[in-house]
This record gives C-alpha cells, sequence and structure tokens, in this order.
C-alpha cells in the first residue's frame, strides 16, 4: 500500500522491510558462488584476518606513542614525557623530552624540547636540543637556543638565535646566524 505523500521525490511504503537475517543470506548466497566450498571460503577469510592483523602489528610497532596536537588546538603548560613522536598541527607550549617532534606548516611549538629528531615546517620558539638531526624546511622558523648535531636546512628556512653545534655545552661550536 502507498502513500501519497512524498519525502525527496520518492514514496514511503506501508509493508515492512524484510528481516534482516533473510537480506544477508540472500545477498551471501548471490555473492558466493555454489561451487566455491566452504573450506576454500574459510581459508580465503583467515588469509585476509592474518594480513589485516600482520600490517595492523607493523604499523604498530614503526609508529610507537604518538602524539598529534591537531589543528585549531592549544596545549599549553605541560610537560610531555614518553611520547615517541609529537605531531604539532596547532599551538603547543611545553617542555618534553622525546624522539621525533613533526611541527606541520601552521604548527607552533613555544618552549624546551630534547629531541633525537626534528623535522620543523611551522615555527619553533625556545630551547632546541637536537641530539641527531635538525631540519629545517622552506616554511619552517627556528629560533631561541638551539643545539644539534646535525642540521639541514631547506632554502626559505630560518634559523635564528644562539645556534651551537653539539648537544654537549663542552663541545659546542659557535654558529653565528645573521638575523634578517
Amino acid at each position: 500500500m502507498l502513500r501519497s505523500e512524498t519525502l525527496f521525490g520518492k514514496r514511503e511504503t506501508n509493508t515492512p522491510n524484510p528481516p534482516l537475517s533473510s537480506t544477508v543470506s540472500s545477498s551471501t548466497a548471490s555473492v558466493a558462488p555454489k561451487a566455491m566450498s566452504s573450506s576454500v571460503t574459510n581459508s580465503m577469510s583467515n588469509a585476509m584476518n592474518t594480513s589485516i592483523a600482520s600490517a595492523a602489528q607493523t604499523s604498530t610497532n614503526e609508529v610507537g606513542s604518538k602524539l598529534i596536537v591537531g589543528p585549531n588546538i592549544k596545549l599549553k603548560g605541560v610537560e610531555i614525557t614518553d611520547c615517541d613522536t609529537l605531531v604539532v598541527e596547532g599551538r603547543v607550549e611545553a617542555t618534553m623530552d622525546s624522539r621525533v617532534i613533526q611541527i606541520a606548516e601552521r604548527g607552533a611549538f613555544k618552549g624546551s624540547a630534547e629531541i633525537d629528531i626534528a623535522e620543523i615546517r611551522g615555527e619553533f620558539d625556545g630551547e632546541l636540543t637536537v641530539r641527531q638531526k635538525l631540519v629545517i624546511y622552506a616554511t619552517g622558523k627556528v629560533s631561541g637556543k638551539i643545539r644539534y648535531g646535525k642540521v639541514v636546512i631547506e632554502e626559505g628556512g630560518q634559523l635564528s638565535g644562539d645556534v651551537q653545534v653539539g648537544t654537549a655545552a663542552s663541545s659546542a661550536k659557535p654558529l653565528s646566524v645573521a638575523k634578517a
């Protein structure tokens, strides 16, 4: 039985929906050919589950603990510890000791950080000690007291302040940086 009212150009019916179990079984029967045995279907399903589980385990092992501060988020007055990777897309005022920091183009970090690897596309202001490698991309601006093991600055990237090679103060060699 049809109603005369329309909703978005379609007519609604008063007939009840078929039970979900009959819908699922009929659609499953049409998808899986009858010639395919259940053992083949089960082995394919097990293979898919195994590959998904191993992919999830691999990505978990690669990522470690990761904190993402998204766009339009402001995180202020915190100490960040036990974080393998910090991704800054918003604004962060903090102190941290971590493995990796990644500051996105619109991201900003203010405070102090001791890091193994820093990838700066946005802004860093404060005290930064990079034990291994500091990478400043074309849109990156790093200022403050900066110590690093190795540095890579893409054309257009900015580095200013008290900048020294080496992570320990005793082995540091001053680097003169021209201010614009």
